[in-house]
């Protein structure tokens, strides 16, 4: 191999050249949206910055210059406590669950969750107890389970040691958290928000309500996704006294690097100063471009933003982050698979998220009318290319999606497994996480029994342009199953 390349560096490179437009995470958008004392301290002298954290402070008080970060962090959100995490949400969540549980426990989990749920239930040995989502037949989407749906499941459940909602999803749909927190306080059990898609809403009060506010136990955010931290950048809250404070800073202490990065601690904690002198101001020009954009978006034919008649509403969403435009592409005749890809060999735009019938744009507050605009006029240019018809994907009815869970996902990953084609693995007890991506939601979890239906949607799928990166086989002509005993 010839040792003078770089390939990520040749890559960044690359990147750059092309003058690629992102409306996805991180949520700074190329340093647009990052403060300039940040910038000024940071950019000039990366290097420079990178050093032990343990060198922040003096030897007698090592911690000292962190602690006092997450301290000013839980001021600025309202929170008891902020820890902040260098290995993203998807650490901060494995953190929270062990916090409230232990190997044995049952946890009430929403099934839309983000793999990272997934792993934590393989690393701890929680028994998870599902709950379906709030399923919109017409568009094939789901949303938060609802309130109702916990106590029902609370009554069945009395031991569970707790609960998890996912709010907002990557959709920008929102579960009433504060109902939900009221389910579970009523009964005495903690409630976990996943909150990774809501690091701003804080900030303004004219976005969903955010989930300390509405009385949940911890909360995880990614303040990569829509904030100005870096990626990885990641803080966890709680509040209360159903979780102790410090059982979930050593829960964390178990899983997070030993060499975390002053560069992310430094962008989150300059993101927070951002937030409390300007957010209000910040957030305001960002929901006012949005407002605009959504209109100018559905007046293209084809095309139609979904807002609050659409995902909000009884059997629905609860709220909805009008941050994160979603976009219907059906009336095109094409995938969001196939859209999503047009977009970025066509227009060099990178869309958030793509899925059978929808792309999604996901604006923050380092958006301007110059970078509307151009996604305007690229979506201008989608709806008049002339797409190859698309490939169907057969989407299981609801009842189909939910399968059943006969193994703990612990004890299925760490089974003895096989990998079996496709055509032979319905009946057969799934021993790997089965993950479209985006948005990361998984369409299978260890230990559930493989069905027809949602082997087909996955078949389907990935003819259609579905990516399953993770699976065995990512084309998912085979899946790793239990080995017959």
């Amino acid at each position: 191999m010839d040792q003078s390349v770089a390939p990520i560096l040749d890559a960044v490179a690359a990147y750059q050249r092309r003058g690629e437009l992102s409306f996805t995470p991180p949520g700074h958008k190329q340093g647009r949206g990052v403060d300039r004392r940040v910038l000024d301290l940071l950019v000039g002298s990366l290097f420079a910055a990178d050093v032990l954290a343990t060198e922040l402070d003096g030897r007698h008080e090592v911690g000292a210059s962190l602690e006092h970060a997450e301290k000013l962090m839980a001021e600025a959100v309202g929170a008891d406590h902020a820890f902040f995490s260098t290995c993203g949400s998807s650490l901060s969540v494995k953190a929270a669950m062990l916090a409230v549980g232990k190997p044995g426990d049952e946890l009430l989990i929403g099934r839309d969750v983000h793999k990272s749920v997934a792993s934590a239930l393989v690393l701890s040995g929680i028994r998870p107890v599902w709950l379906d989502p709030c399923w919109d037949a017409d568009r094939h989407l789901a949303h938060p389970p609802n309130a109702e749906q916990f106590a029902r499941a609370l009554e069945e459940h009395p031991d569970a040691c707790g609960a998890l909602v996912t709010t907002p999803t990557p959709y920008g749909t929102c579960a009433d958290v504060a109902a939900i927190a009221t389910v579970c306080h009523d009964r005495g059990k903690p409630l976990i928000v996943d909150e990774a898609w809501g690091a701003h809403l804080p900030f303004h009060p004219d976005l969903p309500i955010w989930a300390m506010d509405a009385g949940a136990d911890i909360c995880v955010t990614s303040v990569h996704k829509i904030g100005a931290g870096l990626e990885q950048g990641s803080v966890y809250h709680q509040q209360g006294g159903l979780v102790d404070a410090q059982v979930l800073k050593s829960r964390a202490d178990l899983l997070d690097t030993t060499s975390p990065s002053v560069l992310i601690y430094a962008g989150l904690d300059g993101w927070r100063r951002q937030m409390a002198e300007h957010g209000r101001e910040l957030l305001d020009r960002a929901l006012n471009l949005a407002r605009t954009l959504r209109g100018q978006i559905d007046a293209v034919d084809g095309l139609h933003v979904n807002g609050r008649d659409d995902f909000c509403g009884p059997g629905r969403a609860f709220d909805l982050d009008p941050l994160q435009i979603v976009i219907d592409v059906t009336g095109l005749g094409v995938t969001g698979y196939q859209a999503g890809d047009w977009m970025r060999e066509a227009r060099q735009i990178n869309l958030h998220l793509t899925d059978h019938r929808r792309i999604s744009a996901q604006l923050s507050f380092a958006d301007s009318h110059a970078t509307a605009d151009r996604l305007l006029s690229a979506l201008k240019g989608l709806a008049a290319a002339r797409l190859e018809p698309a490939h169907a994907v057969d989407v299981p009815e609801p009842s189909q999606l939910r399968m059943e869970q006969v193994m703990t996902p612990r004890e299925a990953y760490f089974a003895r497994t096989e990998l079996v084609p496709a055509a032979q693995a319905a009946g057969r007890v799934a021993a790997e996480m089965l993950t479209p991506y985006p948005p990361g939601i998984p369409a299978v979890v260890p230990g559930e029994r493989l069905n027809e239906a949602v082997l087909r949607y996955l078949h389907t799928g990935s003819k259609a342009g579905m990516v399953v990166p993770e699976a065995a086989d990512p084309e998912v002509k085979s899946v790793l199953v239990v080995a017959d005993s």
